[in-house]
């Protein structure tokens, strides 16, 4: 199986991508999903302060790969030859989809921060960001688990500062050429 990996900072349109994957018939699996049924499942409201938690706790109780072996679990059910994992956030996430599969290709989907608040904010999730300095806080905290180094190894870099008819007119261009290229970098 091989494995294409979605990773960037909130708001930068990582699900936008991953939906272009979607139309062209690979299934996703959204690793933010994992902790917002996780925190559900706690009797917790998914607000961005339980989420924290919830991410935080299960990485110190299973370590920092933990999210990434609840997804593990979900491809092992898959008949499929390729996967998206929307969300990745870490090295350690990282090693164990390498550990799973036959090839693991990472794209990453940056955005401004300043235009990420923007989004963030307009769609309105129970997880979006109440204020900037919120937003700022969630920026580093997902720095700290790990995101900077995943974005740093990144094989494919978009960029996604336009409008999103462009992002997603780009998106499904460079679908289309991952597909006819076997997903390969």
């Amino acid at each position: 199986m091989k494995l294409i990996i979605v990773t960037g900072m909130p708001g930068a349109g990582k699900s936008g991508f991953a939906s272009a994957f979607h139309n062209a018939g690979i299934p996703i699996i959204v690793m933010g999903d994992v902790i917002r049924e996780e925190t559900k499942k706690r009797g917790l409201d998914p607000n961005p302060e339980n989420t924290k938690n919830v991410m935080l706790e299960l990485r110190e109780k299973d370590g920092p790969g933990a999210v990434a072996s609840f997804c593990v679990d979900e491809l092992k059910g898959l008949t499929t030859d390729a996967v998206v994992i929307d969300g990745c956030k870490s090295i350690a996430e990282i090693d164990v989809f390498d550990d799973y599969a036959d090839e693991v290709v990472i794209v990453c989907v940056h955005t401004s921060p300043r235009e990420r608040y923007t989004r963030l904010r307009e769609r309105n999730r129970d997880d979006a960001p109440p204020s900037w300095e919120m937003f700022r806080e969630r920026d580093i905290r997902e720095i700290s688990v790990g995101v900077g180094g995943v974005i740093a190894l990144s094989d494919i870099m978009v960029i996604n500062n336009g409008t999103l008819k462009e992002f997603q007119h780009q998106s499904a261009e460079l679908v289309k050429r991952m597909v006819q290229d076997g997903y390969s970098h």
